[in-house]
C-alpha cells in the first residue's frame, strides 16, 4: 500500500500522469479505428463483390443469345471468378435461371437443382443481408446481378458471403498495433524529456530555497531556459535572493547602527554623571554636564519613538485625523514652524504656492512630519550653505509638492534603496545619526493620506522629492 502522502519526484509524476492519459487516449482510438477498419472493409468488399457479380453477369451474357450456357462452362467460369478476387473469404457463387432454379455454383455439383428464395430475387436492392437458416443463424450479405439479354432476364448471378468473413481483418489491425505502439512509446519518451527539462530549474529553485533557508545567499541558476515562465520564475527568485541579501545586510547594519547610536549617547550621560557623582567639577561644570546629558537622553528618546511610531504605522496602529484644509495655507504653517525650529543659517528657501488656493483632506500632523523629514534631508545634503525650493502645483485630481535642494545628491546605486527601511547611504552613514527610517516613514504616511511620496530626480546638482496628495471632492476636475 502506498501512503497518500507519500511525496513523488515532478518528472515521476508529471511521467506517470500523462502516460496514463496517453493509454486511455490510445485505447479509444485504437477502438474507433477498429471499428472504422471494419466498417470501410465491409463497404470495400461489397463494392467488390457488387462490381464481380456484374462482371461475371456480363461474361455469361457474352457466352449466349438466348439462352444459358452449358451448366459446366458456368461452372468453370464461376470457379475463375472466385479465385479472381483475391479476397481474404471465399464467397459463395451462384448462377439461376429466371425462376432463382441453381444450374450451377462454384460449390460441389449437389447444390444444382435447388432454389434461391424468390424474395432476395423480387427485392430490388443489389446487395441484401439475410440470416441463415441453420442453428447458427448467421448473418449473410447477398449480392445480385441479373443475367439479361435484349428481350428477357434469363437469371441472376448471386455472390453470398457472411458479415464474418467480410469484415475479418489482419494485416490492418497488425498495422494499426504497430502505429499505436510507436505512438505510445514516442509519446512516453517525449513527456519523459520534456518534464525532465522543466522540473531541472525547479529543482534548482528548490535547491536554493534551501540554501537560503540556511542563511546562504549566494546562490547560482542555469540561465538558458527558452521557457518565457521557466526563465521568469529564475529571474524573479534571483532578484528575491538579491534582495533578501540586501535586506539581511541591511538587518545587521541596523543591528549595530542601533546599538552604536544608543551606546554613543549612554556612555555619555554616564561619563558626565560620573564625573558630576565623584565631585571633578565645579558647580558651574556640573550644570553644564547635567544640560549634555538631557541632550542626550533626548537623543536617545527620539530614536525610540523613530522605532515605535514606525512599528505602529507598519501595524496600522497610529489613528489618521482627516479633514478639509486648504494647501496653501497648511504648507505655510507647516513651513514656517521649520523655519523656526529647525532652519539653519546659510540655507535660504523659495516657496511657490498655487496660484488659486485647493483644499486636500489630510491629516495636518502627519503632513508636517512628512514636510520636516524632506525638509531635514534637503539640509542635511546642503551643509552649510544653500538653497531649498518648495513648489506647489496640480494635476488632474491630485495636488503635487517638491521639495527641491542644492546639495551633493544621492550616489545613483543608493537611489533604489532609500525608502528602504533602516538603509543609509555611505555619505550619511557617518555624517549624520538616526536609524534611517525618516524617508520609510514619510512614504508610508504619504500611503495612509491616500497619496504618494517619490524621488524625481537626483545629481551633483541637487536632489527634487515629490509628494502627490489628492485634492477634495470640491477641487477635483473631471477630463
Amino acid at each position: 500500500m502506498f501512503k497518500k502522502n507519500k511525496k513523488v519526484s515532478l518528472q515521476r509524476y508529471w511521467t506517470t500522469r500523462y502516460l496514463i492519459t496517453l493509454v486511455v487516449g490510445l485505447a479509444v482510438i485504437t477502438v474507433l479505428s477498429a471499428m472504422w477498419i471494419r466498417h470501410t472493409t465491409l463497404e470495400n468488399r461489397l463494392n467488390m463483390m457488387e462490381f464481380m457479380a456484374e462482371e461475371t453477369a456480363n461474361r455469361i451474357e457474352n457466352m449466349t443469345d438466348d439462352t444459358l450456357p452449358p451448366e459446366f462452362e458456368i461452372h468453370r467460369l464461376l470457379t475463375d471468378r472466385g479465385r479472381f478476387m483475391n479476397m481474404e473469404s471465399n464467397p459463395v457463387i451462384y448462377a439461376t435461371d429466371s425462376e432463382g432454379t441453381i444450374i450451377s455454383s462454384n460449390l460441389p455439383p449437389q447444390s444444382n437443382g435447388q432454389e434461391i428464395h424468390t424474395s432476395i430475387l423480387e427485392k430490388e436492392d443489389t446487395i441484401q443481408t439475410i440470416t441463415s437458416d441453420n442453428e447458427e443463424q448467421v448473418k449473410l450479405y447477398v449480392v445480385k446481378k441479373p443475367i439479361e439479354t435484349e428481350d428477357a432476364t434469363l437469371g441472376w448471378v448471386l455472390y453470398v458471403e457472411s458479415k464474418a468473413e467480410l469484415t475479418k481483418v489482419r494485416q490492418e489491425y497488425g498495422q494499426l498495433m504497430i502505429v499505436i505502439g510507436s505512438l505510445l512509446i514516442l509519446g512516453w519518451i517525449a513527456i519523459y524529456f520534456i518534464t525532465g527539462r522543466l522540473s531541472k530549474p525547479i529543482k534548482e529553485v528548490a535547491a536554493a530555497a534551501k540554501q537560503i533557508e540556511e542563511g546562504n545567499y549566494d546562490v547560482r541558476f542555469s540561465m538558458d531556459a527558452k521557457e518565457e515562465e521557466v526563465h521568469e520564475l529564475i529571474t524573479s527568485f534571483q532578484q528575491m535572493t538579491q534582495k533578501l541579501e540586501h535586506l539581511e545586510a541591511l538587518r545587521t547594519e541596523l543591528l549595530a547602527g542601533v546599538s552604536h547610536e544608543l551606546k554613543t549617547p549612554v556612555t555619555s550621560i554616564s561619563g558626565l554623571l560620573q564625573a558630576i557623582d565623584e565631585g571633578v567639577v565645579d558647580k558651574k561644570e556640573a550644570k553644564e554636564f547635567l544640560q549634555l546629558s538631557i541632550r542626550e537622553s533626548e537623543k536617545m528618546k527620539k530614536m525610540v519613538e523613530d522605532l515605535l511610531a514606525f512599528n505602529k504605522f507598519a501595524a496600522n496602529a497610529v489613528p489618521v485625523s482627516m479633514d478639509t484644509y486648504l494647501i496653501n495655507e497648511l504648507m505655510m504653517d507647516t513651513l514656517d514652524v521649520w523655519k523656526k525650529t529647525n532652519m539653519q543659517e546659510g540655507i535660504q528657501m523659495d516657496v511657490s504656492l498655487l496660484k488659486d488656493d485647493r483644499t486636500v483632506e489630510v491629516d495636518p500632523l502627519r503632513i508636517q512630519q512628512i514636510m520636516t523629514n524632506l525638509l531635514n534631508n534637503a539640509s542635511q545634503a546642503i551643509g552649510d550653505k544653500g538653497r531649498i525650493t518648495v513648489k506647489l502645483h496640480t494635476s488632474q485630481d491630485k495636488v503635487i509638492i517638491d521639495v527641491k535642494d542644492t546639495g551633493e545628491g544621492i550616489p545613483v546605486q543608493e537611489q533604489s534603496y532609500i525608502f528602504e527601511r533602516f538603509y543609509r547611504g555611505e555619505n550619511k552613514k557617518y555624517k549624520v545619526g538616526g536609524l534611517g527610517l525618516g524617508l520609510p516613514f514619510s512614504k508610508m504616511i504619504a500611503n495612509v493620506l491616500n497619496g504618494e511620496l517619490m524621488l524625481v530626480e537626483s545629481s551633483h546638482t541637487g536632489t527634487t522629492f515629490r509628494v502627490e496628495l489628492p485634492l477634495s471632492e470640491q477641487d477635483r476636475v473631471v477630463e
